[in-house]
């Protein structure tokens, strides 16, 4: 598919509750793709896992080059955890997506965490207009870019659910075509914030104890379901079970579950 073509059916996908697992690099994307799934997305914190670094501390131009090589090699949608655009002001934001759709990517998300542990969210009106300046650079796109908006209220101290609810509402008034919260506690909470919104909602998988079955975010009114990055820590936890085994027994059991 062209980049066109990626960015029109992942659009078109959110007419209904679908799962968008996120991949860690190229084979691990060709991975999940080849089991069927219909879009990717990749995670921040996965990205810098694999180069031994804490979320949060990927540069623009390596969040980028590690999306470029996931968009390459699959032929599906690819949706990009872009953090806070990497900058604090709304150009910076606009800039993450411009490159974001320089390198084919379908969507991409742009989030109210400022990295500031003092201060880790910006001020509503401050996040709205970074996601106002993200969504005329998606507009601006040679194809219909995804822009989503994130309010990461309840990962950065503040488990509000009305300012959440607040936030993402001035996110889809200033144009975000889907809005997230990830860490919301319990289904009532997801519930309401999408009852409370328009857009398409993604709902984030990962967190034990607030993670839930598909049909029950269905029916919650979710219609993205993301596995943040799930996926990367299974693959890493297998990995050091099989090595650890190796060290301290000397055996290879693990080889029976290849």
């Amino acid at each position: 598919m062209t980049p066109q073509d990626k960015a029109v059916h992942f659009k078109s996908l959110h007419a209904k509750a679908f799962l968008i697992p996120n991949a860690w690099d190229a084979g691990s994307a060709k991975m999940l793709a080849g089991l069927g799934f219909q879009a990717l997305a990749t995670s921040s914190g996965a990205a810098a896992g694999v180069l031994g670094r804490k979320d949060g501390q990927l540069t623009r131009a390596e969040a980028i080059a590690h999306a470029r090589a996931i968009v390459e090699s699959v032929d599906i949608p690819v949706s990009a955890d872009l953090e806070n655009g990497f900058g604090h002001t709304p150009e910076d934001a606009a800039e993450t997506i411009r490159q974001a759709t320089a390198i084919g990517l379908a969507g991409g998300s742009i989030e109210d965490a400022s990295g500031d542990a003092a201060k880790p969210l910006y001020d509503i009106g401050h996040a709205t207009e970074r996601v106002a300046a993200a969504v005329a650079a998606a507009r601006a796109s040679r194809y219909p870019f995804t822009l989503t908006a994130r309010s990461e209220n309840y990962l950065r101290g503040n488990p509000d659910l009305d300012d959440t609810i607040r936030r993402l509402q001035a996110f889809e008034k200033a144009g975000a075509d889907v809005l997230f919260a990830p860490g919301l506690p319990d289904l009532a909470a997801v519930r309401a914030v999408c009852a409370a919104l328009s857009k398409p909602v993604n709902f984030m998988v990962g967190i034990k104890g607030k993670s839930f079955s598909v049909a029950e975010l269905e029916a919650a009114g979710v219609k993205r379901i993301s596995l943040a990055t799930s996926l990367y820590r299974a693959a890493m936890t297998g990995a050091r079970d099989a090595a650890q085994e190796v060290f301290e027994h000397g055996t290879f059991t693990y080889l029976d579950r290849l």
